[in-house]
């Protein structure tokens, strides 16, 4: 099978955009260069379309180098005919083809090997062909030194029969069938470890049994997690008898002692080699699935998260709030730039509460400070109300915002990189200000696993889901564009084209050159070369710019046609850029070339009626039910204000101020049927909530979601 055949047949997409996707691919194109700059040869594909085809691509060549290994190891075996050749090379995904291999393939010491060994494969032989009487006799033939007695005779054989039973690959897809059709998954607590208080979080799973094939991939991951620490046995069943019968319905054709000793075969072979071979497998590929619906599941919460609204360039101050330690308090300009670092001690057992507002309101004067940002971690709550006793002169708007990963940025390289002269309270706080101006710039700076918006993401295959993450970032990065005369390299490296070592290159550059003036300037930066400017500059903005269009998603190469549609409107780009009565009654065939189409001038007008525009929602103050401090006040019953802070695929969790978040199970999200947690509601959306249950013990909350016209019942 041919590449293109392949992701055809996987992603049913038009051949066409397939075959030049794959060769801007092969060019080094990124997916968002490709999405946003080449509509026109791949058909209007977008971004998810095109990172199908390049999954579909690389599994393709994956199994392409693993047929190369196989043929060249059944050559130097001398057992390749034309026939096996071709059927290894038609193979269409991995189970095929190693199924195809199996026979050939180099095993241990095994009970079949040694009965080859001492001679027993033609009795082996005779027994499959059901044809033989007086088999007694014919097995007395075959006695040695080393096989002594008939039943040592019958018991070789009969493990060379079972090995060809277990080889056959129309026997492995039956079982491989009916485990994909009826196999359960059954738990039982391990005895020795039912009363260990670490186990008690799994107890729902201390005698469980579910069909394999429907269970949650939340619960399947939560199973699996208790299994790999010792909570719990894990077991895989299907019928049995069925199973044996439908192997021995396609090999027994006699009624005679032949039949009797393949049957005994075929249940050597099914105990001992093809069901745990295939129940293994079978798990591997649930396990598998429930690891990429978790990966989405955190995908689209890292890009909910990355998209979050931005305050925008403010002052603002940051406090990263605390008990015995303090406050840390920082002054971050509109820029980011770190002003001034304090520490104040509102709390037991300082209490110094008159201090700590007095420093607070002479910060906001002097560094003229426009909003205020707490994290939501230990001593917030108390630290938020403190804040909001304090009468400013001016109105300044109070945020809390989340504190996820702050303390692994603090820690990291980055961090001391920007703040060497500073320890890690300072660079914690000043991340959650930053956090506050433009989510995305500083927590691209934070490994995603770290900020915690996914379900069991330490259980799943790691590689997956770092490409997954790394490619949404990358995707919220270049939607939004980048500033690149303030931009970090964390940020630009994220940049299509760029990477971490030509974004260090471009902020070297700028601090050595200036700030860039035009696009064009950017191939000044060492090692970026034509096809990096390529797939950059689109993406990269420049305030203020002589040419506007530099500030804006038209990527250079269209910079000509947009010259052509100013001078036949005789304007001037910056009188075109905004008048959309004017660009919405142009007639974009006249500006089709060879290589722009509709597709692109289409993004063109669009983008030069609302040129940079960031479409992000601007940052809202919201607030807590301020009777609420710890989870003894929460009450069965109770309306609290809340934030979405968690989705999974189960239901969601809701930050509603204190320290433990309740959950909204998928039931609970709506009166009718939810299949889709994202379709209800999305991460930092404001909600109301009703409170269904509480468990103090065990720190649980239960949540319902409420409609817009119940809120006016808090």
């Amino acid at each position: 099978m041919q590449l293109l055949q392949f992701i055809k047949s996987k992603t049913q997409l038009p051949e066409k955009g397939i075959r030049n996707t794959v060769e801007l691919l092969d060019e080094d194109c990124t997916i968002p260069f490709i999405s946003r700059y080449r509509k026109e040869k791949t058909g209007n594909l977008d971004e998810v379309q095109i990172g199908e085809i390049v999954k579909c691509k690389e599994l393709f060549e994956t199994l392409e180098k693993r047929k190369i290994t196989i043929l060249k190891a059944l050559e130097e075996q001398e057992v390749l005919t034309d026939e096996l050749k071709r059927s290894i090379q038609q193979a269409s995904d991995s189970i095929a083809l190693e199924d195809i291999y199996l026979p050939y393939k180099k095993k241990r010491k095994t009970k079949a090997e040694t009965a080859r060994n001492n001679g027993l494969e033609p009795l082996a032989k005779i027994i499959m062909s059901q044809r033989a009487n007086e088999l007694e006799f014919i097995a007395g033939k075959y006695l040695s030194n080393n096989i002594e007695t008939l039943e040592d005779a019958f018991d070789g054989a009969r493990h060379i029969i079972a090995e060809w039973v277990n080889e056959r690959s129309d026997i492995r897809n039956t079982i491989r069938y009916q485990l994909e059709r009826y196999a359960t998954i059954n738990t039982k607590v391990a005895k020795t470890k039912a009363a260990d208080e670490k186990a008690q979080k799994y107890r729902d799973y201390f005698d469980w049994n579910e069909s394999l094939n429907r269970i949650p991939s939340h619960r399947l991951l939560a199973i699996l997690r208790a299994e790999k620490e010792g909570f719990i046995r894990i077991k895989i069943e299907i019928d049995e008898h069925r199973a044996l019968t439908k192997i021995e319905d396609r090999i027994i054709r006699s009624n005679n002692a032949c039949a009797d000793q393949i049957e005994l075969a075929i249940h050597d072979a099914y105990k001992r080699l093809l069901f745990p071979a295939l129940s293994n497998e079978i798990l591997t590929q649930a396990k598998e699935k429930a690891d990429d619906a978790a990966i989405q599941v955190f995908a689209k919460n890292l890009k909910q998260l990355l998209l979050g609204a931005p305050l925008g360039e403010k002052n603002i101050l940051a406090i990263d709030p605390g008990f015995r330690s303090g406050c840390k308090v920082v002054c971050l300009n509109a820029q980011g730039g770190l002003e001034y670092n304090e520490t104040i001690y509102p709390h037991a057992p300082q209490n110094n509460t008159i201090g700590a507002i007095k420093k607070i309101s002479s910060l906001v004067g002097a560094y003229n400070i426009e909003a205020i940002a707490i994290g939501n971690g230990t001593a917030s709550r108390e630290t938020e109300q403190l804040i909001r006793k304090i009468r400013f002169d001016k109105d300044i708007q109070v945020f809390v915002v989340s504190e996820a990963g702050a303390s692994i940025y603090s820690a990291s390289k980055i961090a001391r990189d920007e703040f060497p002269d500073y320890d890690v309270t300072v660079r914690g706080a000043v991340s959650i200000g930053r956090r506050l101006s433009d989510p995305l710039a500083e927590l691209v700076k934070i490994d995603a696993k770290s900020i915690g918006v996914g379900q069991y993401q330490h259980d799943v295959d790691q590689s997956k889901l770092k490409k997954a993450l790394d490619t949404v970032v990358e995707s919220c990065v270049n939607t939004i564009g980048v500033n690149i005369n303030t931009a970090s390299i964390s940020l630009l490296s994220y940049v299509s084209g760029i990477g971490p070592k030509l974004a260090e290159n471009i902020v070297t550059y700028r601090k050595e050159n200036g700030a860039f003036i035009t696009r064009n300037a950017i191939k000044k930066v060492p090692r970026l070369g034509s096809k990096a400017f390529e797939q950059a500059a689109g993406f990269l903005r420049i305030k203020n710019a002589k040419n506007p269009l530099d500030d804006s998603a038209v990527h250079p190469e269209s910079y000509a046609i947009v010259s052509k549609i100013a001078k036949d409107a005789k304007l001037s780009i910056s009188d075109l850029i905004g008048n959309t009565q004017l660009l919405q009654q142009l007639n974009l065939q006249h500006y089709c070339t060879n290589t722009i189409g509709l597709p692109t001038l289409k993004d063109i007008v669009s983008e030069l009626e609302k040129p940079g525009v960031d479409p992000r929602q601007k940052a809202k103050v919201f607030t807590f039910n301020q009777h609420i401090k710890t989870i003894n006040d929460v009450k069965e019953g109770q309306l609290l204000p809340g934030i979405i802070n968690n989705i999974t695929n189960f239901g969601c969790f809701v930050d509603i101020g204190i320290k433990e978040s309740g959950l909204i199970h998928i039931s609970n999200l709506s009166d009718t049927f939810v299949k889709d947690v994202n379709a209800i509601v999305s991460l930092h959306q404001q909600v109301i909530v009703k409170v269904l249950d509480v468990d103090v013990v065990r720190k649980r909350i239960q949540l319902a979601l409420k409609t817009k016209a119940e809120k006016f019942q808090i």
